[in-house]
């Protein structure tokens, strides 16, 4: 039954509770920026009021700068979007010099994403962040490619994920730690237990697919890269199987990404299990998409009888008839 206020006035939108707990965290509503997509979070700080988002990701932080991918970077696509940004940024130590003291000033928790080319570098990375103030947890980005590996991808193989959130875990001492798992798996459900296992707080499903768009003018990739990865309304519904399959695995909150663009969108991955969402390709159209969101959530709730939000999580039948 959902909870309504108790009181002899007539109920409205705003005695909808939307805040939710990821483990120790607590977010004043579901909706959080991911991470490539609100940059640091200074350059939104002028165009969204961080005081109706959730919180926000950082874009991917690595141990030394990168240059990224050559222009162009991203590709409008069919329901969707391709981008090759090559994980760019300026690297872990000018983000805590230069990035971090700024976003202290604002009341939204910053999650930074992590990431590295072994296991080494991401151990690095968290350990300098480790010594900094402002962040309220790591995203372990485990879709990058392991280099001293031959290139497999971390997020594809339970052993090499287990063993990188492990190592991961142990660094990571002040702080939570999200696992952000590749949608390039068999089995969702195995590698969400694997991480599990290891000590992640929470799990980020899912990151990008690898996709390509040409021109069969030019014979060329529509992107400096030959291939980049599919975000937006188009991985959907995948991605909201991935979130389900995974939820049904762990015990551990999840947060869901993919394709969201209105308060619809956030209820439904919320009702196979998600905790919270991360809204990505939409910032690039509206950068007030976050704070849309958050106001459209709550009349959303409310016209569906939904006082606190968090009693709708995992509520999916998948019976039928």
């Amino acid at each position: 039954m959902n909870s309504s206020p108790a009181s002899n006035r007539r109920p409205s939108a705003t005695d909808v509770d939307l805040s939710v707990r990821i483990g120790t965290l607590h977010f004043r509503n579901p909706i959080l920026a991911a991470s490539g997509t609100f940059g640091y979070g200074i350059e939104f700080a002028h165009l969204a009021d961080f005081g109706k988002l959730g919180g926000f990701v950082t874009k991917g932080l690595s141990r030394e700068p990168i240059a990224g991918a050559p222009a162009p970077r991203l590709c409008e696509t069919p329901s969707g979007m391709l981008n090759a940004v090559g994980l760019q940024n300026v690297g872990v130590r000018a983000f805590v010099e230069q990035k971090l003291p700024l976003l202290r000033k604002f009341d939204v928790p910053v999650v930074a994403n992590v990431f590295g080319y072994c296991q080494e570098e991401y151990v690095d990375v968290i350990r300098m962040l480790e010594d900094a103030d402002g962040l309220a947890a790591y995203e372990l980005n485990i879709s990058c490619p392991n280099v001293k590996r031959g290139g497999l991808q971390f997020g594809s193989d339970p052993a090499m994920a287990a063993e990188v959130t492990r190592a991961a875990r142990t660094a990571a001492g002040k702080r939570p730690l999200w696992v952000k798992l590749s949608p390039l798996v068999a089995d969702i459900g195995l590698m969400a237990r694997v991480v599990e296992g290891e000590g992640a707080d929470a799990l980020t499903i899912a990151n990008t697919y690898p996709a390509m768009a040409v021109d069969h003018r030019t014979r060329k990739s529509r992107l400096g890269n030959p291939s980049g990865g599919l975000s937006g309304p188009a991985i959907k519904p995948i991605t909201l199987k991935l979130v389900w399959e995974a939820w049904k695995s762990v015990k551990i909150p999840i947060i869901g990404l993919g394709g969201i663009e209105t308060a619809s969108d956030v209820l439904d991955y919320l009702t196979v299990g998600a905790t919270c969402v991360q809204v990505g390709t939409a910032s690039f159209s509206d950068p007030k998409v976050s704070e849309r969101l958050s106001d459209e959530l709550r009349t959303a709730c409310f016209e569906s009888n939904l006082f606190n939000i968090s009693e709708l999580r995992g509520k999916f039948s998948a019976e039928t008839g």
